[in-house]
């Protein structure tokens, strides 16, 4: 073998050990994350470990700086009093709110803090029948009558107004024949197939400032 093919030789030999090097890199770093519960999150013995955590969101805890997301789950099946903190940067689902189930992916600090790098939200889907429900424009026409008053509404959400909990006003309400429209606050959890267009049966109340708080939102079934 001559010197020439030796070297040759050499670096095709460099080569495989990097590219084996970057392959078991990616590997490793793309190792699926170890499902615990949130009292095991919690408990401190999975600091630094890359994991998955399925719980409700825990009533008024998140709060929004920025991009980041910051609340607290807790287990539904488990003992509701133990919570764990969640940090989350990047856009999120209009069906984040109050209690609905979120999955949670990522590592853990010294702290107990659990940085998501995934955030899967999920709500199941209810349904309503609107026959009892009055429109957006005759709940608007009824005025300071209804104020503060227990009433149901139905109508189709406004295209690009859904938003998450926390965010200002949570969608508009279109009333599909006059065209009038009902800003409204809501920070529970909503079902993932509520999106632009959907006929909605909503709860609540109507507000001095014509905007509508509603307890409860449902799909028109």
């Amino acid at each position: 073998m001559n010197a020439k093919t030796k070297r040759r030789m050499v670096v095709v030999t460099g080569i495989i050990v990097i590219v084996l090097i970057v392959v078991l890199a990616l590997v490793g770093g793309s190792t699926a994350a170890k499902s615990v519960s949130v009292a095991q999150a919690a408990d401190g013995s999975h600091a630094n470990e890359r994991v998955q955590v399925s719980g409700n969101v825990v009533e008024n805890s998140f709060k929004t700086t920025g991009n980041m997301l910051t609340f607290a789950i807790y287990d539904p099946e488990g003992d509701s009093s133990v919570h764990l903190s969640v940090s989350y940067e990047g856009g999120v689902a209009a069906t984040f709110g109050n209690d609905v189930t979120a999955i949670c992916t990522g590592k853990i600090d010294e702290e107990g803090v659990l940085h998501a790098t995934e955030l899967v939200t999920k709500c199941p889907s209810k349904y309503e029948n609107a026959t009892d429900a009055l429109s957006v424009s005759s709940l608007l026409d009824y005025g300071e009558s209804v104020v503060d008053k227990p009433v149901k509404v139905t109508g189709t959400v406004k295209e690009g107004t859904l938003k998450a909990a926390g965010q200002g006003d949570r969608f508009v309400l279109v009333d599909a024949e006059s065209g009038a429209e009902l800003p409204v606050k809501f920070d529970d959890a909503l079902s993932d197939e509520v999106k632009d267009g959907s006929s909605l049966v909503l709860t609540g109340s109507l507000n001095s400032d014509s905007t509508f708080s509603a307890t409860d939102v449902a799909l028109e079934g």
